[in-house]
Order: C-alpha cells, then structure tokens, then sequence
C-alpha cells in the first residue's frame, strides 16, 4: 500500500481512526454510475460515501485521504472506506523523443529534482513524481515533460524535462505531476524496471529505478 496513517496524539481519545493518505487511480464506469480507486497493482478500494467520481468517466489519477468505511468492510473483493478528501493530480501523456539536443530546445534543459516520496512511484500504467525546482513567482506555470527515449539497451528509459519559462528565482517549491506510461511498458507479463534520468542541480545527470508490474486491464 503506498500510503502513510497519521497518529493520534490523544491517547484517550478511543473512537480516533487514523487517516490514511494514497495515490489511486479514480476509475469509473462507462456512464460513471459508480466507479472504484486502484490503491496499488492488485488492490482496489471502493468509497462508501460517494455513488460517482467526481471527474466523470475520465479515469484521472488522485490524492485521497480515508478512513476505514463505517459498518460492512467488504463487498465482493473490494474493501469500502470513506473518502474525506480527494484531489486530481495533473496526469499527462509521455511526450515524444525529439533526439537528445531537440529535446532540450523543445522540452527546457533547465535542472529538476525528483524527490523520493512517497507519492513518486510507478503502478497501475502510470509515473507519478514530486519534483522541486526554484520559483520566482509561485504563480508562474512551468512545464514538465516525460520522453520516452530511444534506447535498444534501455527500453524502458524516461527523462524528465523542465522549462521554467523564464522564472528564476530562489524559491524552493515541490510539483506533482502523472504520467501515463505507453502501451510498450505493459506488453511483458513479467516485471519490468524503469529507469527514469533527469539534469539535477547538482549539474550530473542523476537516475532512478522503478521496478513496474505491467498493468493489465
């Protein structure tokens, strides 16, 4: 389960349920008359206090906090808890390999980080990674890119992108962004290893393995 529970600090406080953060993939049904939440590659949860998703039939990629769903714990295979909060993640396609210097000029060559949290993690066909950069001005958009490189060593190898736009600065500020993986990282039955490579601040070229289980709709 990629999530993390707050505790109490009442100790007396005996009717507290701990709150449990994930990311999930929101998937509904055709005409979103109901819809459940992957919590991770093998698991599905379903909210016993909402009947739609919020987004309509667009599967989305989400942030929640729940608690352990009042009453029966089950149904079928899918355990119910109730949903206190959920927030969309900006989910975004893999864009496309330009070469490595048309990359740059198209994507930004600017530095990023990559932070380990528990929110960067590869499951369910998607990358989601929390990245932190340097912001002048906390309004101003910059982009986030995820090329899926032309490697016959490496099939699976991703760089990330980052275009400040113009915006230097010196404040340190975090992103979350999901990418949705394309159709070749699900094709092996087995699991994969993504390697994802990014320009650091430190001026190297830093990279990240995920291991991936392939998903299979």
């Amino acid at each position: 389960m990629t999530s993390f529970s707050l505790q109490s600090c009442d100790d007396d406080n005996d009717d507290y349920v701990p709150t449990t953060y994930a990311v999930v993939t929101v998937k509904p049904n055709a005409d979103n008359s109901s819809f459940v939440m992957q919590l991770n590659d093998s698991v599905q949860i379903m909210a016993s206090n909402m009947v739609t998703s919020p987004f309509g039939t667009k599967e989305k990629r989400a942030l929640i906090g729940f608690t352990a769903a009042d009453g029966q714990q089950t149904e079928g295979e899918l355990t119910r808890v109730k949903v206190l909060w959920m927030d969309s993640i900006l989910t975004k396609p893999v864009a496309r390999d330009l070469g490595e210097e048309a990359n740059k000029e198209t994507y930004g060559d600017e530095p990023i980080e990559v932070v380990n949290s528990w929110e960067t993690v590869a499951e369910d066909g998607y990358i989601n990674l929390r990245f932190r950069g340097y912001w002048g001005d906390l309004k101003k958009a910059h982009t986030i890119n995820l090329v899926h490189r032309t490697d016959a060593n490496r099939p699976y190898l991703l760089q990330l992108y980052h275009d400040n736009m113009g915006d230097e600065g010196k404040i340190v500020a975090d992103g979350l962004v999901g990418f949705r993986l394309p159709e070749a990282f699900n094709e092996s039955d087995e699991l994969i290893t993504i390697t994802l490579q990014y320009e650091s601040y430190s001026g190297k070229l830093k990279t990240v393995a995920f291991k991936y289980i392939p998903r299979k709709d």
